[in-house]
């Protein structure tokens, strides 16, 4: 629950670029090709009614191989790369002479260094464990568990943290949720066949190794008691689909109600530990679950919740143990859960640890370094053709009524683009990062952590806050604050190229941009106001009509099977699909305005301006997954597959058909009727 505070969106195909409104209808020097797109990746045996990705995208598939390292390829995952290599540049600077990288260099490089330590993390062995593992040892009954559980640092059947008040954004509210599971999704614990019987087993085997690792007696027995706790605990959590529900999800409970709900937790134990024991309501997410999770921790030795905690603690810091604890933690969670065939290199672990700590440290250098400040005014001008497009799609849209109209465009017109890099970073100088300690970095990390969200508690939400670094290749739309940001990596070529057509530009980025903009008229979304009140603005003649339409589009998308027997989810994947199809729509209409202004897009290379900006959508949604992680993602993601990302909208898009000469008996052809039309 904590983590989806905010909705980042995992862009996890490629981007193509961004344009200025000013650029030129013919461009080059692009990165790609003489226009920004990649015609060489194209199959053009494939008929574009037929197979509109395979015709962007074929030749492209057939020739790339994802590297060993990795679970997925594509355009986006060369930015990745960019990104990675100019922060390991910086840490390497601020190792070897933080002087000259400036402040909070030391505590950069010292923490980086800790990492890349592992003859310091060899020689330590299984030392630095022991006073955790005695912490764990020590909470020997329900009270002390319970303290355990709320304590940074430490896993717990509960999540305690804290969200904007969907009452009132302004103010912060604690909420609970059930806890993470070993193996990731409920799904893995409960769905029958092979495949996922291979799955238990492997995980089972990846259990019990590492408690063997860890001196523990036992190991067999302990490893099948964990296993059976965390099956009752999969079969009490909510499913994917159900956390999209949110009039579910945001129960404020006073604490005679959380007693009633589920008395078996000491709540005002926990909460008192975790910080919030001040405040009278707390939101209980996932509440069905929370009470059956009483139930079985009621009903489990306070020995196998101790093993339990073990475990939890070895697998999120096995990177910092020796070797062995490392290597069996990526076999399962790389190899088996997600196909991946090699570990990254330990450089490009040590980046992830220092951004995942110090992020916006390492933030504030980068974008000095790598991020000009015209491409700020360039994305505001993109984002602005972007917002005027919606407003006139709105106030055309035929099935919303007066009423709603009004207020869907006092919405959009309160919304709030962030590009770039925060105005303010955090202060990270209380931190105490010790290069002799990696463990114990990665502990005081989550205490400070902690202690910086409570320090939040009692003032007015700060909307300058960013939920992702400057340095991270991705975007998000937060509907309880009414924001939508892009950092600064996902703003370089391929992503960002002002030599690019304006047509792949507002093909590619445009669309990404349309996408987060209609997260605020998604399913989710819509049901919160212009300052991110969690609300009703509809008539019920509006929702109504709204949930029509909607439910063309979950029906469409449950169709798709992209691997045998697994389908995708049509409701689980809503928000995306709907924030797709609307960020195309809207880029198109944007992409229309800006000709207005500058004339009508020439033919280049055979390829008029619609052609080449439907090509830019699809050629950032190239990429290619590992069987293994592409069953998570259907499972757990709420993100259709890139292939259904570009096919399952194309098809719904009026201009599409008109571009391509899309007749009825190409295979993705819909009758007019069949089209979903919803912004």
């Amino acid at each position: 629950m904590m983590s989806r505070t905010y909705r980042a969106v995992l862009l996890a195909g490629a981007l193509a670029a961004c344009a200025s409104g000013a650029m030129a209808q013919t461009a080059g020097g692009s990165r790609f090709g003489s226009f920004g797109v990649d015609l060489t990746a194209r199959d053009t045996a494939v008929k574009p009614g037929d197979d509109f990705w395979t015709y962007a995208n074929g030749a492209w598939d057939r020739r790339t191989a994802i590297p060993a390292d990795k679970v997925m390829a594509g355009p986006a995952m060369d930015l990745v790369d960019q990104a990675e290599l100019q922060v390991r540049a910086i840490l390497d600077d601020a190792a070897k002479r933080p002087a000259a990288v400036g402040p909070g260099a030391q505590q950069l490089g010292d923490l980086y260094a800790s990492f890349m330590d592992t003859a310091a993390i060899e020689r330590a062995g299984t030392a630095p464990l022991k006073p955790y593992f005695a912490r764990i040892d020590a909470a020997n009954d329900a009270a002390k568990l319970q303290a355990l559980f709320a304590s940074p640092g430490y896993a717990s059947p509960v999540d305690l943290g804290q969200l904007p008040n969907p009452s009132d954004p302004t103010q912060y509210v604690p909420a609970a949720s059930q806890g993470s599971l070993g193996m990731g999704g409920r799904d893995y614990y409960i769905l029958e066949g092979e495949k996922y019987d291979a799955y238990r087993a492997a995980y089972r085997n990846y259990v019990e190794q590492m408690l063997t690792l860890a001196g523990l007696s036992d190991p067999k027995g302990r490893a099948d008691r964990i296993i059976a706790l965390e099956t009752a605990m999969a079969k009490a959590h909510w499913a994917p689909t159900q956390l999209r529900d949110l009039r579910a999800m945001l129960k404020p409970m006073d604490a005679a109600g959380r007693a009633a709900l589920a008395p078996q937790f000491d709540w005002p134990l926990m909460l008192k530990t975790a910080g919030y024991d001040r405040f009278p309501v707390v939101i209980m997410a996932t509440s069905t679950a929370l009470t059956e999770l009483g139930k079985i921790f009621a009903a489990t030795p306070v020995s196998t919740w101790q093993d339990w905690l073990k475990l939890n603690f070895l697998t999120s810091n096995a990177a910092v143990l020796p070797k062995a604890f490392d290597d069996a933690q990526f076999a399962f969670y790389g190899k088996t859960l997600a196909g991946q065939q090699q570990q990254p290199e330990r450089w490009k672990r040590g980046v992830a640890r220092v951004n995942g700590t110090l992020g916006e440290q390492v933030g504030q250098i980068y974008v000095k370094r790598h991020y000009p400040a015209e491409s700020s005014a360039k994305m505001a001008e993109l984002i602005a053709d972007l917002r005027a497009a919606y407003g006139e799609r709105i106030a055309a849209s035929t099935w919303m009524d007066e009423p709603t109209r009004a207020k869907a465009l006092a919405k959009l017109a309160a919304f709030d683009p962030r590009i770039g890099h925060p105005v303010k970073y955090i202060d990270y100088s209380s931190l105490r990062i010790d290069r002799a300690d990696p463990l114990g970095n990665a502990m005081r990390s989550q205490e400070f952590q902690q202690n910086l969200q409570l320090s939040r508690l009692g003032k007015p939400v700060d909307r300058t806050l960013w939920a992702m670094t400057p340095q991270t290749v991705n975007a998000y739309y937060s509907p309880l604050s009414n924001q939508i940001t892009f950092p600064a990596a996902i703003l370089q070529a391929p992503m960002f190229d002002p030599k690019a057509d304006p047509a792949v530009n507002y093909g590619a980025i445009g669309a990404v941009i349309g996408h987060e903009m209609g997260h605020g008229f998604d399913d989710q979304g819509s049901q919160f106001g212009p300052t991110g009140k969690f609300e009703n603005w509809w008539t019920p003649a509006a929702r109504d009509a709204f949930k029509a339409r909607t439910a063309v589009l979950v029906g469409q998308y449950d169709q798709y099977e992209p691997i045998p027997g697994v389908k995708v989810k049509g409701q689980l994947t809503l928000g995306e699909n709907i924030g797709d199809l609307g960020g195309l729509e809207a880029a198109y209409a944007a992409y229309r305005k800006y000709q207005a202004k500058h004339g009508k897009a020439p033919v280049i290379d055979g390829l008029t301006g619609d052609q080449r900006f439907f090509l830019g959508y699809a050629q950032a949604w190239r990429a290619k997954l590992r069987d293994d992680a592409a069953r998570n993602a259907l499972l757990n993601d709420p993100h259709s597959p890139a292939y259904y990302r570009v096919n399952g909208v194309v098809r719904n898009v009026d201009a599409w058909y008109d571009a391509f000469a899309v007749k009825p008996g190409d295979k993705l052809y819909l009758a007019p009727e069949q089209r979903v039309k919803i912004w």
